[in-house]
């Protein structure tokens, strides 16, 4: 039978181990508030693929995604985006979505604040963005990319020429959780153009494809097998992640691909972890990111 001092001693215990816990709980969630969603982490990448046109060697590719601008990124964090960027002399700056977010209203203030910052970042040779489910209901997305140099790539494509007379080519896709178009239907016109060029000897044809899409699980709507390099957002890489565990957070259009890299047959998926949050204001493990591909073709 228990004594009066060993039934004190339990309960000392039960009260430091609860008092530890909630610490621990509270110093996690402080963190991931304050410390995770701050700073910028460069994610590199070397991308090798034979069919690469060798005036495209070093082509350097930087992929911003997920800003969701408004919740832990403004015009601070945004300026200092820009300058990362452009340390890095990309030849080309790819948006895979979610600039905006659809909980936070934008102020003319705002608008402007964020075509200042994207119009100051440089490309060699250009920018290109696609539209992400929380940019599809506003109507500053298009004023944004126009006025800030960024090519509106939603459900088309471009060819991309670097010294040489043999381009590459980069295509998008817009997001495939709003509107009332499916991703079939709006890839089939960029499909039809890849099957055209197949079998063509014209030293004008591309060889070697990137496809811009916002949602990684649609990858299986669109003939992957077309595109070299699939670059995408949405996931954030799971935004909280638990070491060994891996992503716990997963949204719709990113429960089977999430991490941040895949191989599927002979194409390459990079998903960007992104920059901001969404719905909750947490960031665990998984810091804000960029990343910065180096194409070689050996």
């Amino acid at each position: 039978m228990e004594t009066v001092e060993e039934k004190k001693g339990i309960k000392k215990i039960l009260i430091i181990g609860c008092t530890i816990i909630f610490f621990l709980i509270c110093s996690a969630l402080l963190y991931s508030r304050y410390m995770g969603t701050s700073g910028l982490i460069i994610k590199e990448y070397k991308v090798t693929n034979s069919a690469l046109p060798s005036s495209f060697y070093g082509f350097k590719i930087v992929h911003i995604s997920d800003i969701h601008y408004g919740r832990t990124i403004h015009k601070k964090e945004l300026a200092t985006l820009v300058k990362e960027i452009n340390l890095l002399k990309p030849d080309i700056i790819v948006l895979t979505g979610d600039l905006l977010d659809k909980e936070k209203p934008l102020s003319k203030t705002d608008t402007k604040d964020i075509i200042e910052n994207l119009k100051n970042m440089n490309a060699t040779i250009g920018k290109f963005a696609i539209m992400g489910e929380h940019d599809f209901d506003k109507e500053e997305w298009s004023t944004i990319m126009k006025d800030s140099g960024f090519y509106n790539l939603n459900d088309t494509y471009e060819l991309i020429y670097n010294k040489e007379y043999e381009p590459i080519m980069i295509a998008g896709l817009s997001t495939n959780l709003k509107g009332t178009k499916n991703a079939k239907d709006k890839i089939a016109p960029i499909n039809d153009y890849i099957n055209s060029i197949q079998e063509s000897e014209d030293p004008d044809t591309p060889r070697y494809k990137i496809l811009l899409l916002h949602e990684p699980d649609y990858i299986n709507d669109i003939t992957y097998k077309n595109y070299d390099l699939i670059l995408a957002g949405h996931s954030h890489n799971g935004q909280i992640r638990i070491p060994f565990i891996g992503a716990i957070t997963k949204p719709n259009g990113a429960k089977k691909y999430f991490d941040e890299y895949y191989t599927l047959n002979n194409t390459e998926l990079y998903i960007s972890s992104g920059l901001g949050t969404t719905k909750l204001d947490f960031r665990l493990f998984n810091r804000p990111s960029i990343n910065f591909y180096r194409l070689v073709n050996k």
